[in-house]
């Protein structure tokens, strides 16, 4: 929700380069998107990125709370929502909180999401789970985390955010046309190459990858390109405005886009979203709620859309430094 924290360039960028280590993507030209699955996922489309650096693990506890405490950064999920932004707005909701999974007792419509979030007031990256529950572990990624925050770290670290297509291509880890970033199968040889949902989400969880909520952001292996977690664990923030579609191709080999940068704000908007106009930035990589029966967005193709004024329990970012 809406923040009236300092904007990113009121920080001072670090002296020193943050701790995440980046990696080097080389860029080039690939397929995006899928005709697979999601509608919003097609069409599948060629597109050219240009080199770039990438830090090779989402931003951790760690790493975000130095950031707080170099700068006095304030998160939107820690104010409380100006209720000039949320017209109807019952007054006892606008305090500061953030949407928490809470997965219910049995099986519920898959079709209504209130089903399993729930507001929960005090919830932010310092306690991910409420007030009264525990801090997170350190090496685990930062979540609660809305665009603006995002941003602003990655102004603070002398950074950007990842376009839609650089994230996917670097998820995608050079292996054109795979199904997920380690090739064709979910789990190849039964085993678990990602934290994602095992079992009839929401109210089954298995864990059978060891995990129920988030993990070290090094538990599995990485990509090809070296890079973590491009696949479950939280969603990442991008620096793209959501629009429905991908453009299709030019139809011609020397037309090929170049470093695309999705659509404009004013076509990201929700058109069931009422009063609140709250633009919508693209997600990508699935979260350790993505499950085989729900949310199969756990592949590079897969994108969402995501309120920039929302943070939520499995949302976080990565940045990258373009050549």
């Amino acid at each position: 929700m809406t923040s009236s924290a300092a904007e990113p360039t009121a920080y001072v960028r670090r002296e020193a380069v943050c701790t995440a280590e980046m990696v080097p993507i080389p860029g080039g030209t690939f397929t995006m998107g899928s005709d697979r699955h999601y509608a919003e996922e097609r069409p599948a489309h060629r597109v050219s990125v240009g080199p770039f650096l990438m830090e090779r693990t989402p931003v951790t506890n760690r790493q975000f709370r130095a950031f707080v405490r170099a700068t006095g950064y304030v998160t939107v999920a820690e104010i409380a929502p100006d209720p000039r932004d949320y017209p109807g707005a019952l007054p006892h909701m606008l305090k500061p909180g953030s949407l928490v999974f809470t997965p219910p007792p049995g099986p519920v419509s898959l079709g209504d999401w209130s089903q399993w979030w729930r507001f929960v007031f005090g919830a932010n990256w310092r306690r991910p789970y409420g007030p009264e529950r525990p801090e997170p572990p350190e090496d685990h990624p930062v979540v609660h985390i809305a665009w603006k925050d995002a941003e602003a770290y990655a102004a603070w670290a002398g950074r950007q955010l990842p376009t839609e297509a650089e994230w996917e291509f670097a998820a995608r880890g050079g292996l054109e046309g795979a199904e997920f970033a380690w090739g064709g199968e979910l789990t190849p040889g039964g085993r678990h190459l990602a934290n994602t949902w095992q079992g009839n989400f929401p109210y089954e969880n298995l864990a059978a990858d060891g995990y129920a909520r988030t993990s070290p952001v090094t538990a599995f292996p990485p990509n090809a390109y070296g890079l973590f977690d491009m696949i479950g664990n939280v969603w990442e923030w991008t620096a793209d405005w959501f629009t429905a579609r991908h453009q299709p191709d030019a139809g011609k080999p020397c037309c090929i886009t170049e470093n695309p940068r999705g659509g404009p704000q004013s076509g990201s908007y929700d058109p069931r979203g009422g009063a609140a106009r709250i633009p919508r930035k693209v997600v990508k990589g699935g979260s350790h709620l993505c499950a085989p029966n729900y949310c199969r967005r756990y592949r590079p193709a897969a994108r969402h859309a995501q309120p920039t004024d929302s943070g939520m329990s499995h949302l976080g970012f990565r940045c990258v430094i373009r050549s």
